[in-house]
């Protein structure tokens, strides 16, 4: 079933290509009077007409882009989108020629599509970024062939000077570009026994340092509770209301309370907080109660 999905989708494209070499080519005044007739009349035969005109220049704008690895035919159906967004868009009054309106409609929907599909990581999220994925190989090839050399240091400078990025992400851009994605399934060596998830390392802890962990947060829970017992009723109070919530009471509405002042609220807290910091340590500087029933 899926074989028969993807021959109707190559059968799809291969029509539309031989369709598009078939097509008439349009006059100025023809182009503008079906242009017309669309915007002014939304006249679809006239669309069809303009649209099925130029689709040969979406078939042409597509052979730039096979160098990607993607089929041909789904780049001339993503190009065939742009056209249509093109020709929705063109306006005649403008007196410049469709094809020329027309090109960077398609071309931007091929590019879209590349950057979609070439990888399953995003490559080219800004303007950037997408200048330099579709003008590296070219640009790279050129200095190749000045230079008589592979890509150094200088011609990657050249590269990021030329184009306005920064050298890290030429660098960056020559790595993605140097090899496709690789499944962590695929085996390795000639046994195939092993793949390459099984030699990534996992730095989750071990169960050791899970158990020990543990311990010690209910050691930590243990000295916390009993530092807090030997504090008076209304340091209590004002710790548990001020530090051991996720929404903590104000000082005034904790003088309110206790019938104090803002200010005494304050001294009371500082001074339970360093009761409770010399009561931890105190127990710390005790090797033998860090220990506590399992």
């Amino acid at each position: 079933m899926a074989m028969a999905a993807a021959s109707r989708a190559t059968w799809t494209g291969r029509d539309l290509i031989r369709r598009a070499m078939n097509a008439p080519l349009l006059t100025r005044e023809r182009e503008f009077a079906l242009a017309r007739a669309w915007r002014d009349e939304a006249d679809e035969a006239a669309l069809h007409e303009l649209v099925e005109s130029y689709t040969r220049l979406v078939v042409s704008i597509a052979t730039r882009f096979r160098h990607y690895g993607l089929p041909l035919s789904d780049l001339t159906q993503e190009g065939a989108v742009g056209l249509l967004e093109a020709a929705t868009r063109f306006d005649p009054a403008r007196q410049v020629r469709f094809s020329t309106y027309a090109s960077w409609w398609i071309r931007a929907a091929m590019q879209d599509y590349v950057l979609r599909n070439w990888s399953i990581v995003r490559t080219g999220t800004t303007a950037a970024q997408k200048s330099l994925f579709f003008n590296f190989r070219r640009l790279r090839a050129r200095i190749e062939e000045q230079t008589g050399q592979p890509l150094d240091q200088v011609g990657r400078e050249t590269i990021a000077e030329t184009l306005t990025v920064g050298l890290g992400e030429v660098e960056f851009m020559e790595w993605r570009l140097g090899g496709g994605d690789q499944s962590l399934n695929a085996p390795l060596g000639e046994d195939g026994d092993e793949d390459w998830q099984s030699m990534l390392a996992d730095d989750r802890p071990g169960p050791e340092h899970t158990v020990i962990g543990n311990r010690d947060a209910q050691t930590r829970l243990c000295w916390i509770a009993e530092a807090l017992d030997s504090l008076s009723e209304r340091e209590q109070i004002i710790i548990r209301a001020r530090r051991l919530k996720e929404q903590g009471a104000t000082l005034e509405e904790l003088g309110r309370r206790l019938g104090v002042s803002k200010e005494r609220v304050r001294q009371l807290e500082s001074r339970a907080l360093g009761k409770l910091r010399d009561l931890i340590l105190d127990r710390v500087d005790r090797p033998a109660d860090l220990l506590i029933e399992a």
